[in-house]
């Protein structure tokens, strides 16, 4: 089982990136993939989830608006598109896979994630 995320890069304060999560292992269309963040000395939080059984999307009040969830489900990947990137966006990006859907169970990090990729970093310059 892996996930794989790319796209991470140095970008201005109102550019735009698109990481992608890469998947391989296991049935792709039976989980959600959720991205999540973690800043430098700050928490680990979830910024969008995907279900890749109908294409729901969610997105956390901090992203809403500028960042958008798609999932090609031939090539098992989910794309987060970044829109008016934020100094604030800065982070490490992380997508992680697991059988319940969006917006069920615990919240992160109340509950275990089946799998998850090893980050990719997104810096944006003010």
């Amino acid at each position: 089982v892996q996930l794989v995320e790319s796209g991470g890069d140095l970008v201005q304060a109102g550019g735009s990136l698109r990481l992608s999560c890469s998947a391989s292992g296991f049935t792709f269309d039976d989980y959600a993939i959720s991205w999540f963040r973690q800043a430098p000395g700050k928490e680990r939080e979830e910024v969008s989830c995907i279900n890749n059984s109908d294409g729901t999307t969610y997105y956390f009040d901090s992203v809403k608006g500028r960042f958008t969830l798609s999932s090609d489900n031939a090539k098992n990947t989910v794309y987060l598109q970044m829109n008016s990137l934020k100094p604030e966006d800065t982070a490490v990006y992380y997508c992680a896979a697991d059988t319940v859907k969006c917006g069920y169970g615990l919240p992160y990090p109340y509950r275990p994630y089946d799998y998850w990729g090893q980050g990719t970093q997104v810096t944006v310059s003010s």
